[in-house]
């Protein structure tokens, strides 16, 4: 068995601790500037900035081919990208219309919409869950259920 699998060397270990360091304190400086929408709650399109986000910085901080230069810049355009995007999203309706998914009623006067639960893959004991996690028993003829553009479930009642 190769002993290099386990230990390899001072020089890795430095190289992980500084780098690493290093690309964090520069990835939360970035998402800082960057401004609140950034950490806001994920929608698909955040999601997959933060998969990537975290994707790069493990590169960086595992990655002995990628130098700590090269992998700011990859954080940077990413958060740039990111932000480039929610930007055009909030002066943009067409944009924001091809970038984001709209919330779907689930439930609409305490009739469950079939059709839209199927095509949101969502069944109805995730439903009734989200029903007795706002407090409900079960549902009334006011019930409406959203599935909202983030993923979770709103509870309210029809006026």
């Amino acid at each position: 068995m190769d002993s290099s699998m386990f230990f390899d060397g001072w020089y890795g270990l430095g190289r992980v601790l500084i780098v690493g360091i290093a690309a964090y304190v520069v990835l939360v400086f970035m998402l800082r500037m960057s401004g609140k929408r950034t950490l806001s709650k994920f929608n698909a399109f955040d999601f997959i900035i933060t998969i990537a986000l975290g994707s790069t910085l493990s590169s960086i901080v595992i990655g002995k081919s990628v130098a700590l230069a090269e992998g700011i810049l990859a954080l940077g355009l990413l958060v740039a990208l990111q932000f480039i995007i929610t930007w055009l999203s909030v002066r943009s309706q067409g944009f924001q219309e091809m970038i984001k998914s709209t919330p779907a009623l689930l439930v609409h006067r305490g009739v469950f919409q079939d059709q839209t639960m199927r095509d949101e893959r969502v069944t109805r004991e995730e439903v009734t869950a989200a029903l007795h996690a706002s407090g409900r028993a079960g549902m009334g003829p006011d019930c409406c259920v959203v599935l909202e553009t983030d993923g979770t479930l709103n509870v309210f009642e029809a006026r």
